[in-house]
């Protein structure tokens, strides 16, 4: 009787591209490690970053979350809080190895995922969204989208909306918006991550709060395509 054959477990590293750090971790160590981005980072200083950060390190692959649209695994636009040379930048050529491109509130928001239609909002520097539908991961720019008196979305529930607002208000904002995204899309529920959201006291309804780790698990889950887990690849 023949043996089966025991599928080789891919080492994985996963990479959370943020506007104020690039935070790293395998799915083997989880062990985070991170350096400083802001707004003079290039995408071959990243790359030349990580090596240095990982050069005791061993992985197969590799997933990294960008913050803004990626298209054919590549960064589809320059970002709004990091420095030029993202676009078209082809990350799997730099690394050497088979990478994967996802938008970094995708990323997040696939490591959060508990079935069904999840709305995932990412209060942080700016404002990051994803949905993911029955498995099927859905990248969105919703941040961007005008809101009111000539602001968008990002321009109220991120970092810039809680400066010039003020704690308070900034909260009124951040569950108005909500709100509004939720009556467009309705989703089963909502997800809020990103740095700023442990500064909300209370959550809109059939809403939770995200883990700082959701990243990584969603880069962890990039690769994991096994038929029961859905469809792990952006549409």
């Amino acid at each position: 009787m023949k043996k089966k054959k025991q599928k080789l477990r891919l080492t994985i590293l996963a990479i959370d591209v943020g506007g104020s750090h690039v935070k790293l971790m395998t799915n083997r160590g989880r062990t985070k490690r991170e350096f400083v981005s802001g707004p003079d980072l290039s995408a071959k200083t990243t790359v030349k970053e990580v090596k240095k950060l990982t050069k005791d390190w061993s992985y197969d692959v590799i997933s990294l979350g960008y913050p803004g649209p990626v298209v054919r695994n590549r960064p589809h636009a320059e970002p709004h809080n990091l420095g030029r040379g993202w676009k078209r930048f082809d990350f799997e050529r730099a690394f050497g190895r088979p990478t994967r491109v996802v938008n970094d509130a995708l990323m997040q928001a696939l490591g959060s995922y508990k079935g069904g239609r999840m709305l995932f909002l990412g209060l942080g520097t700016g404002l990051g969204s994803a949905m993911i539908i029955d498995g099927a991961l859905v990248p969105m720019e919703l941040g961007h989208l005008p809101y009111r008196k000539g602001k968008t979305f990002e321009d109220y529930a991120g970092i810039a909306g809680l400066k010039r607002l003020g704690l308070k208000k900034w909260r009124r904002r951040v569950a108005d918006v909500v709100k509004d995204l939720v009556a467009a899309l309705q989703p089963d529920y909502i997800v809020l991550g990103g740095g700023n959201v442990a500064k909300l006291d209370e959550l809109p309804p059939r809403t939770r709060r995200g883990n700082n780790n959701d990243a990584f698990e969603g880069g962890f889950r990039l690769w994991d395509e096994r038929p029961d887990k859905g469809d792990t690849r952006a549409v």
